[in-house]
């Protein structure tokens, strides 16, 4: 069972988690930059690797939420449009102790919602539309406090860029691969030294954007179950945001503008349901079953 003393050891462990989960990524792409300087014998590539993740990460963490805003055609809203969700939002933040983040609707008939951003001061929740209308006041707020908990626990500044970070070490493999293609047979004399490189670097290369992608995954389970407990805490009723994910998670209609690369921000899968076996390693989300029963197990 998890009490709130658990949850705010748990958000300490992730916050350092967080620093060593983008230590990892630039620590990556700089290795894999200076493997591919040895194996094409050129200093300047590994230079270019350094510069390529600097500048990556820094936009990762300025900019990443207002991409992720406009590729799932966000609309900043008037309060007197959404007086309801506007009330619940400033409430909620209230109670938390957090500014009251910037709010967005995203005009769609499926239920879902997503936080982003990079801190307090700089947040955003978008909902769509769908969610607004088959919500009752007490999952709405359910909704709303995971969002939240999103925020306070900093979620969203790793949720947001790691979309950047993992695409990061995918471009760099990509342009290793591509290069070795393009260079053809050049290295068919090179010695055993020169070849065995090449075998390693083309490994790294198939094998780290997978990796990349899994930890990004990993990143977003472990954190959706934070959340939830931590909205719950906020609201003290779980029962509001258990249901609120039956009825997100039972909506038969798709998210309209959704990708892979976006996927991971909502609160529920928006592509598609769950399936079992190797399904769930590739899905950006918990069960729902899962995430429902450790609601229910919490001490409130």
């Amino acid at each position: 069972m998890l009490d709130a003393s658990h949850m705010y050891q748990e958000i300490s462990a992730n916050r350092q988690r967080t620093f060593f989960l983008f230590l990892f990524f630039l620590v990556l792409v700089i290795g894999l930059g200076y493997l591919f300087a040895l194996v094409l014998k050129s200093s300047v590539i590994l230079w270019v690797a350094v510069a390529f993740s600097l500048i990556s990460a820094w936009a990762g963490y300025f900019y990443s939420d207002q991409l992720t805003l406009a590729v799932s055609g966000a609309r900043p809203i008037r309060k007197q449009d959404f007086p309801d969700l506007v009330r619940v939002v400033e409430n909620l933040a209230i109670a938390d102790g957090i500014p009251t983040p910037k709010i967005y609707v995203i005009d769609d008939p499926s239920p879902n919602a997503f936080a982003t951003g990079r801190n307090y001061q700089h947040a955003a929740i978008a909902v769509t539309t769908g969610l607004l209308s088959v919500l009752d006041k007490t999952e709405l707020e359910g909704v709303i406090a995971h969002e939240l908990s999103h925020i306070k626990n900093y979620d969203i500044l790793v949720a947001t860029a790691a979309v950047v970070l993992a695409g990061m070490v995918a471009m760099a493999s990509d342009f290793f691969l591509r290069i070795n293609f393009w260079r053809g047979g050049r290295n068919r004399d090179e010695n055993q030294t020169a070849a065995l490189f090449m075998i390693i670097g083309l490994a790294l290369a198939i094998l780290a954007p997978i990796f990349a992608t899994l930890m990004q995954l990993a990143i977003s389970r472990r954190r959706e179950f934070l959340a939830d407990a931590s909205g719950a805490l906020l609201t003290r009723y779980p029962e509001g945001l258990i249901s609120a994910l039956q009825k997100i998670s039972k909506s038969p209609q798709p998210l309209r503008r959704v990708s892979r690369a976006t996927a991971h921000l909502f609160i529920v899968n928006p592509l598609g349901k769950l399936g079992r076996g190797m399904a769930t390693l590739w899905s950006t989300h918990p069960p729902i079953e899962a995430r429902i029963e450790k609601l229910r197990k919490m001490e409130i």
